[in-house]
């Protein structure tokens, strides 16, 4: 199956993490910029990782320098800035490149599944943000300026049809008292 399992990428301790690890889950793969102005998104998204980990959700900061020059750190400063500034606790990995010939094999998979900003493939700028659901395929890109909790309600469906994917694979039901999310509200 065609999936963002078949990658691997590395950590911000060039520790190489396989995405397979992955699998199950419901991710939002975002490629940031500690010097950008969207980078307040990272607490947004800090909430967002907060509210639905529980779930089955995570976040993939992707650290990228080639829109401004926005992320001069290298990669350990990067994670403790992200960490000391909006107490990040999502997995942050090395910098990567998002265009041109060096980009990183994950990009140029969800970069070739969707388009962009007027029907483009290429990344325009920090904090492009891609939803994959629980089979490691791309539901959704999203633009930079898209705030990440108007992403609830399409986050939230993604983690109950990935619920009700793997209540088919066990074949046990969930009670209906049984609660999904800590939060329902938009």
């Amino acid at each position: 199956m065609d999936s963002i399992y078949q990658f691997n990428a590395p950590l911000y301790n060039s520790e190489s993490f396989p995405l397979s690890k992955l699998q199950g889950k419901t991710i939002l793969i975002v490629n940031t910029a500690s010097k950008c102005n969207f980078s307040v998104q990272l607490s947004a998204l800090e909430k967002l990782y907060q509210e639905y980990k529980s779930s089955g959700f995570t976040i993939l900061a992707f650290p990228c320098n080639q829109f401004g020059q926005n992320e001069p750190l290298d990669n350990l400063a990067i994670k403790d800035f992200y960490q000391d500034q909006f107490n990040i606790s999502f997995e942050i990995f090395g910098k990567v490149m998002v265009n041109g010939p060096e980009t990183h094999p994950l990009f140029n998979y969800l970069k070739s599944h969707t388009r962009g900003i007027s029907q483009n493939r290429a990344i325009k700028w920090n904090f492009t943000k891609f939803l994959i659901n629980s089979q490691g395929q791309q539901v959704a890109r999203y633009a930079p300026r898209t705030k990440p909790e108007t992403l609830k309600q399409v986050i939230e469906s993604n983690l109950l049809q990935a619920a009700k994917v793997n209540t088919a694979k066990s074949d046990k039901r969930i009670s209906p008292k049984t609660p999904i999310f800590t939060s329902l509200k938009a």
